[in-house]
């Protein structure tokens, strides 16, 4: 991917696309490096947060109780929306492509291609080890 033709949005514009909004399509390199980059994982949580920090806010500041009992509150609510965050990570990456104009699937493939040779090396591992060299049947 040519890297001079990425443009990335501003703080605003990455704001508004960390709460859902799909970016004008100069962005689109910029969406498909930032959802396949290494580190479109912590990318992606990072962004959960962002969504999550102003409601977390604005609650432990207008929950009654002492102040402790209401950031422990808002703290274990935020724990529960990162644990849904994690489990719907391909889902929410996925959808943020389709908006970006690419057709479904794009990411796994883009994901695989750039880790095959690892998964070679951990089959020829495997087969090594648990089918003594053999590949397994079906598979040439």
């Amino acid at each position: 991917m040519n890297t001079t033709a990425r443009r990335r949005p501003g703080p605003v514009r990455w704001l508004l696309y960390a709460f859902g909004r799909g970016l004008p399509a100069e962005y689109r390199e910029w969406v498909l490096h930032d959802l396949t980059t290494r580190s479109w994982p912590a990318r992606q949580l990072l962004r959960s947060v962002v969504q999550v920090l102003p409601f977390a806010v604005v609650l432990a500041a207008v929950l009654p109780g002492e102040l402790w009992v209401r950031v422990m509150a808002v703290v274990g609510g935020a724990l529960v929306g990162m644990i849904y965050a994690i489990a719907y990570l391909y889902e929410t990456t996925e959808h943020r492509a389709l908006k970006a104009g690419y057709p479904r699937g794009t990411l796994r493939r883009i994901r695989d291609a750039a880790h095959a040779d690892e998964r070679a090396e951990a089959q020829a591992r495997y087969n090594e080890r648990y089918r003594g060299g053999q590949l397994p049947p079906g598979t040439r």
